[in-house]
């Protein structure tokens, strides 16, 4: 029988692979490695950081940049404890736990069946010959911390374990500065922190995260016309960006699902090394959250429209999408391996807006003019486009490494170029190589940034 749909994994690539190149060229390294690592924590290398950040453009732009009707915020880690009270994370935010008095170790109570006994891997906790677990318990996951310079129960505060609070409790400064009414959106990019039982595959799960989120107020009978087009509008930018629509999908959570809260919610699933997981979550939280946080603060947090006399606590669609794991699937979905000239390549195919470099200059030899010209090529670039300056090994190192990080065009500065000041442009995917004057080269390139792309490895 074939897999079902729930089994099935991406096995064009591995995890494991996708760890390799992202330590070998500098995009993610394991937290305090020196010493011995801090599970689940992930740094950033320079190449990391400029795919996170390109993401994170991208999303500013599809939520901000190209509508009218939603406005930035950026808002504490650090809030009152009260918010936490009545969004309901302090009573409700819990997993299911249950500890073995044997090896020490700690696992989710109602997951049991997909981990593994640390002495016995075959077996499943609780099921290895030693194994001496205890009964479930709640585990509160927000990290808990203290303000002030006195630790007593008056200074606990907790890092917050989503961004959206912060945005419902913005909602009556925002409503009044903007000018705006509902239908309208606040948007947000900022940290979070969840004391997960089980973090693990890499950056998809870890205890310190970054979310894009987005609330968007509502009139209440609009509220399931705008889930549904936020559901569209959400999966679309994933496309736009280059992931293959076949790995992804949408999955509506089933009644059982559903947090008390929401009346629909759907995922925007892709399809990892590890299976189908989630990328997103759009939600309907109807009247919840508003209605919570006027009530445990006393503000009135409605909306009155004036030119009908109507008063009413709009709904909220909530897309809520996370860095780390959209910057991992574009990687995997971009990751690719080929036969060139009788050598395999490795080659990131990521959307150009998202490769963290654009432009690779390299002077073919180290000699003849050709370093001291290709600088001069490198510095106009750089002012239009995200430009690297390569020179260090063969030629064909020098393009294999660029092809690991995405780097869309390579620029050879060559002998022709001493002669009629034109340059190699060799695109990656393609790997066309075109004679391109340097006069118009950076126009050139920041022309092909705008044009729509599809990933080679759709057919």
């Amino acid at each position: 029988m074939g897999e079902t749909a729930e089994q099935q994994r991406n096995e064009e690539v591995t995890m494991d692979e996708i760890v390799a190149l992202c330590k070998r060229r500098g995009f993610i390294f394991p937290s305090s490695e020196i010493y011995g690592g801090l599970g689940s924590t992930y740094d950033y290398g320079h190449y990391g950081v400029l795919l996170r950040n390109n993401v994170k453009n991208e999303w500013w732009r599809a939520m901000v940049g190209e509508r009218d009707d939603i406005v930035a915020l950026d808002s504490a880690i650090l809030q009152h404890p009260r918010v936490w009270e009545a969004s309901g994370h302090l009573a409700g935010f819990t997993d299911p736990l249950a500890d073995c008095r044997t090896c020490k170790q700690r696992f989710r109570a109602d997951d049991l069946e997909n981990a593994s006994c640390p002495q016995k891997p075959s077996k499943r906790p609780g099921e290895g010959p030693d194994c001496d677990l205890t009964d479930a318990r709640d585990f509160n996951l927000m990290f808990e911390t203290h303000v002030g310079p006195v630790k007593d129960t008056a200074s606990v505060a907790y890092l917050r374990p989503e961004t959206a609070q912060g945005i419902f409790i913005n909602f009556k400064n925002v409503l009044q500065f903007s000018r705006r009414k509902p239908p309208f959106g606040i948007a947000q990019i900022g940290k979070s922190f969840r004391n997960e039982i089980t973090p693990g595959n890499f950056v998809f799960r870890t205890r310190e995260f970054e979310q894009m989120e987005m609330e968007f107020f509502v009139p209440p009978e609009e509220a399931e016309e705008w889930h549904k087009r936020w559901l569209e509008e959400r999966l679309n930018w994933y496309v736009e960006l280059g992931i293959r629509p076949d790995h992804l999908r949408l999955r509506a959570h089933p009644p059982e699902e559903l947090s008390h809260y929401s009346s629909a919610t759907s995922d925007v699933e892709y399809l990892f090394p590890m299976g189908w997981s989630e990328l997103e979550g759009i939600a309907n939280r109807g009247d919840f959250d508003l209605t919570q946080h006027a009530k445990f603060s006393g503000e009135k947090l409605e909306y009155f429209d004036q030119s009908t006399g109507e008063r009413y606590v709009p709904h909220v669609i909530e897309p809520a999408a996370g860095v780390d794991r959209a910057a991992l699937a574009f990687i995997v979905d971009a990751y690719d391996t080929e036969e060139v000239e009788g050598r395999e390549r490795t080659v990131l195919r990521l959307q150009p807006r998202l490769a963290p470099v654009k432009a690779a200059v390299l002077p073919l030899v180290s000699k003849a003019g050709m370093p001291e010209k290709a600088r001069e090529v490198y510095e106009q670039l750089r002012r239009r486009v995200p430009a690297e300056y390569d020179e260090g090994g063969s030629i064909g190192k020098r393009y294999r490494r660029q092809d690991e990080i995405g780097t869309p065009w390579g620029v050879t500065v060559d002998g022709q170029t001493m002669e009629d000041d034109t340059v190699t442009l060799r695109d990656r995917d393609s790997l066309e190589q075109a004679r391109v004057p340097i006069e118009g080269l950076a126009d050139e390139l920041a022309g092909r940034l705008e044009q729509p792309w599809r990933s080679p490895k759709s057919g």
